[in-house]
């Protein structure tokens, strides 16, 4: 019998059933039940020796408190070794004080999440002033993997037109792009973005005439609201782009937003499975089972890519 078991938050449950069959171990749903005055109890599955909590962290704040109760639970029952898996990792983009008086929320999860689990593994998470994903998670094992080889074996197993671009919609994204489009040797473009607010963002670049005639994949790591991908599709629709199709890691937007995308000229948007989404089209399970073999086995893999 296998010495791992996955524990798995209801939202994610399909995706850690899948995981787990690939693995080979059990999967165990963690319960919750809320009080009339919201509060939260949770209870878990029987604790292996080795378990591995799945819980991706887009509206995270309840999710928060059910691993603490669910890792607290586990610890008891003689898990000897706890493990996040946490596909998309919230409160990363505050990683400093950008206004006096607000609070580093990287800082005060990642100290959190760390005094909880010995592992953390994560997708392609939103950092800015560190390059390190361990410097966020102090003391422990944490892992930062790409979803670049998964979006890329997709897009070359649809068919691709060698004559597309890859383009990211502000400097941040430089480095996915630059892999995605190393990885299928396309031409890439990143554009820049002044933002005013959540929604109100303008974006232009600097030789919009290289898009005239060709087909784009517009790639970003985080959509909520939107507002940058529907400015970059304008642009790039004004600079001639043939079509504009969107690639996007983390989808944390509503369904609603797909109509305005449609609106703004994008032809198609695509997710990974990162965050549970009707876009979902890219499977991010080979990505999670190579970071999760030695978890299981005890054999030493190759490093996961990140």
């Amino acid at each position: 019998m296998s010495g791992a078991a996955i524990h798995s938050l209801p939202c994610s449950l399909n995706d850690a059933a899948r995981i787990a069959s690939r693995l080979g171990i059990p999967m165990r749903a963690i319960a919750l039940h809320r009080f009339p005055d919201e509060e939260l109890r949770v209870t878990v599955g029987p604790a292996a020796p080795t378990c591995i909590i799945y819980a991706t962290l887009d509206r995270p704040n309840e999710k928060l408190l059910a691993i603490m109760f669910a890792a607290e639970a586990l610890r008891r029952n003689g898990a000897g070794r706890l493990v996040l898996l946490a596909p998309y990792m919230c409160y990363m983009r505050q990683d400093t004080a950008f206004l006096e008086g607000e609070g580093i929320s990287q800082k005060v999860i990642g100290s959190l999440l760390a005094g909880t689990v010995d592992r953390i593994i994560t997708v392609d998470a939103h950092l800015h002033r560190i390059t390190n994903i361990r410097e966020a998670f102090p003391g422990i094992e944490a892992d930062n993997l790409s979803a670049m080889p998964a979006i890329a074996e997709s897009l070359r197993a649809g068919g691709l037109d060698p004559r597309t671009i890859v383009v990211g919609p502000d400097a941040e994204s430089r480095p996915w792009v630059n892999d995605l489009a190393e990885r299928l040797g396309l031409t890439c473009a990143v554009a820049q973005k002044v933002r005013f607010s959540d929604r109100s963002v303008e974006v232009g670049f600097a030789d919009p005439e290289l898009f005239a005639g060709h087909p784009v994949l517009l790639l970003d790591d985080i959509a909520s609201t939107g507002g940058t991908l529907i400015a970059c599709a304008k642009a790039l629709a004004t600079a001639g782009a043939e079509a504009v199709d969107v690639i996007i890691i983390h989808a944390l937007f509503t369904t609603e937003l797909v109509a305005e995308f449609i609106g703004a000229g994008i032809r198609s948007v695509r997710s990974t499975t990162s965050v549970p989404h009707p876009t979902n089209a890219i499977i991010l399970d080979d990505t999670y089972v190579a970071a999760l073999r030695c978890e299981i086995s005890g054999t030493d893999l190759p490093e996961p890519t990140s």
